[in-house]
């Protein structure tokens, strides 16, 4: 009979105890006598937003499908929690067996945002395993690290045995294997990882030393062994109609943060903001196949009981197949009382004809992203919007029902002006003057429209790679100016301002672009207490100066320091597909304000062609 690793005394004093106990809905339980492989999926934050990540649920399917191995989840607990384990030396457990991770074979972490980093230490540490991979023995799992933060793992490199550089569903299958004939063989962990290395796509940080120059750049970054290649080629899915997909999802006892069926329609984007990471580390764009995709939705929909249906996708109206995709599911979702989310739509291809077809369906607000307030600073990010479209877009969505929009905005861009900042407020004037500019019998209330801004932060593998990113206090004052005008126009009422918070986002950019001098940062961050930093009421910017003085790191050498093209880089070891030739002719192209037309427009050259499929090849097809 399975035990929970909890007893009821110490359920009964934490929030939310449903996050600790497992036997979900549609999770998987394995006899464990008949498994070679224990993975243990760890997405280093609390339950509910690690339960709507869309990646675990995948590779926590294709993993299952295997019968020798068991992929369990485990999140980060909750500070309650946490303070409980560290007092009672209770080990941290997985889900579905509640057994310690300690005893697992491979703890692979997801890493969807930088400022996670911490929690990656606290469930290490409540683990039992060490927190440097340096220290670990033969009893140690093997600690791994994916996803888009992992394209510059050089920040929390110390802390993974490996990395895995691209799209899970690819090479797992081979790591694996090579696992299990070491294992076989009586091969030890230094023996595993000089043979994963060798596979494509896998990068063992202790195989590889950087040298520094005397002004902190990076001198060197090579191999240290002659089995570990010069380069990192990022893994990618090509065949995504026929890739594996959670047909039946976990659902979570409680209501997570994203409580629907995702029905990803494609991966990747053909717009080519310079600003935007994963607009180039997906690339090329790749299509599911429509009649697939109906199935999925109708089979999920069955096996979960959810009662919303969100299609993913870095930009949802781009998909050829969309109107098609649109009206099977109004069929099904009208006949079932089932909700239908369009995210990710850009507000110059949102059709008014698929708009008139889920008007009838429950509304949220509708969510539009300009980037910028005016013209030429959406032309430095390529962005590809003019002010003519926003309101002809905005404007087709009044009159198709909304009467509510969130406008997303970032400041402190490239080359930004004071002038660009108030053309933010002068646009959301606009949208709300075109809600009032319908005949007020057709008006659905009053219009709200929500700005919200967060703070630019260069990241690996964009075009905006080498530039100088703001200090906390300038975007504190950005913001107070962005704030100041909005209460001086004329539709105040109408308009909320929020911005996001200027410390967390400095410290985002040093981690986004660090090197390996950074872990130790982290390390003595996380012994000072920090953890949840992206939890502004667990955010202690205290903790992380106190580690900056006493590292003796230089904080400003990587966030506003505007890197020269001859730099090399900390990820340059890992190549994308994209080349560094086509980024640095991009931010040359932003500093012109010039805009790069589309991928469907005209090939942009980028080198993503070298995967041959998705949107290179589709006037082959």
């Amino acid at each position: 009979m399975r035990k929970l690793a909890l007893s009821d005394e110490i359920l009964l004093q934490v929030e939310q105890p449903a996050r600790y106990i497992g036997n979900e809905v549609n999770s998987v339980m394995k006899e464990k006598s008949k498994i070679d492989i224990r993975f243990a999926f760890c997405f280093p934050d609390v339950y509910e937003i690690g339960m709507s990540h869309l990646g675990i649920q995948i590779l926590y399917g294709m993993f299952n499908k295997r019968e020798n191995i068991w992929c369990e989840r485990v999140y980060s607990p909750w500070p309650d929690l946490d303070r409980i384990l560290r007092d009672q030396k209770i080990p941290l457990f997985a889900l579905e067996s509640q057994d310690p991770i300690h005893e697992f074979d491979f703890l692979g972490f997801t890493l969807q945002y930088e400022m996670c980093y911490t929690n990656v230490l606290q469930v290490l540490d409540l683990s039992g395993i060490p927190l440097r991979s340096e220290s670990r023995t033969e009893e140690d799992p093997i600690v791994i690290g994916g996803g888009p933060c992992a394209y510059n793992p050089e920040p929390i490199a110390p802390f993974f045995d490996l990395f895995y550089i691209g799209e899970g569903e690819t090479v797992y299958d081979r790591l694996f294997d090579v696992y299990l004939e070491n294992k076989k063989t009586g091969g030890t962990r230094r023996d595993f990882l000089l043979k994963a290395c060798q596979i494509p796509g896998i990068y063992v940080p202790e195989f590889y030393e950087a040298t520094y120059r005397e002004d902190g750049t990076l001198s060197s970054f090579l191999p240290v062994v002659p089995q570990a290649p010069k380069r990192i080629e990022k893994q990618v899915v090509m065949d995504m109609t026929n890739a594996t997909y959670p047909e039946a999802p976990v659902v979570p006892f409680i209501k997570a943060t994203q409580d629907r069926v995702v029905l990803e329609i494609q991966r990747g984007c053909i717009r080519g903001c310079r600003f935007c990471q994963a607009g180039m580390l997906y690339r090329p764009t790749r299509e599911r196949d429509v009649e697939r995709l109906k199935e999925l939705a109708d089979c999920m929909m069955k096996s979960t009981g959810h009662d919303e249906i969100s299609l993913s996708s870095l930009s949802s109206s781009d998909y050829r197949q969309l109107p098609e995709l649109v009206n099977h599911l109004i069929d099904y979702c009208q006949t079932h009382g089932v909700n239908i989310s369009l995210p990710s739509l850009r507000i110059d291809a949102f059709s008014l004809d698929v708009m008139s077809k889920v008007q009838d369906i429950k509304k949220s607000s509708l969510t539009f992203a300009p980037e910028a307030g005016t013209q030429r600073m959406r032309d430095v990010i390529n962005k590809g919007l003019t002010e003519e479209v926003i309101l002809d877009g905005a404007g087709k969505a009044f009159e198709g029902g909304w009467n509510k929009v969130k406008l997303y905005f970032m400041l402190g861009l490239p080359t930004e002006t004071e002038e660009d900042i108030r053309g933010i407020s002068h646009l959301a004037e606009k949208i709300a003057r075109r809600y009032y500019e319908i005949p007020k019998d057709q008006r659905n209330g009053k219009c709200q429209i929500t700005v919200s801004t967060s703070f630019f932060i260069p990241k690996p593998f964009t075009p905006f790679q080498w530039a100088p990113m703001n200090k906390g206090h300038q975007f504190l004052e950005k913001a107070s100016l962005l704030k100041s005008q909005i209460r001086s126009e004329l539709n105040q009422k109408s308009i909320r301002y929020m911005y996001h918070e200027a410390d967390v986002s400095v410290l985002e950019g040093f981690l986004a672009r660090g090197d390996r001098r950074a872990a130790d940062v982290i390390q003595r961050a996380y012994e000072k207490g920090a953890m949840f930093d992206a939890w502004s009421e667990y955010f202690k910017k205290n903790a992380w100066m106190e580690a900056f003085a006493q590292t003796g790191v230089d904080l400003d050498f990587y966030t506003t320091r505007e890197r020269e093209l001859s730099e090399l880089l900390p990820w340059d070891f890992i190549h994308i597909g994209v080349s560094r030739r086509f980024l640095e002719r991009e931010w040359e192209q932003a500093k012109k304000e010039t805009v790069t037309p589309n991928c469907r427009v005209r090939c942009q050259g980028c080198g993503a062609n070298e995967y041959q499929g998705g949107v290179c090849y589709e006037d082959q097809n």
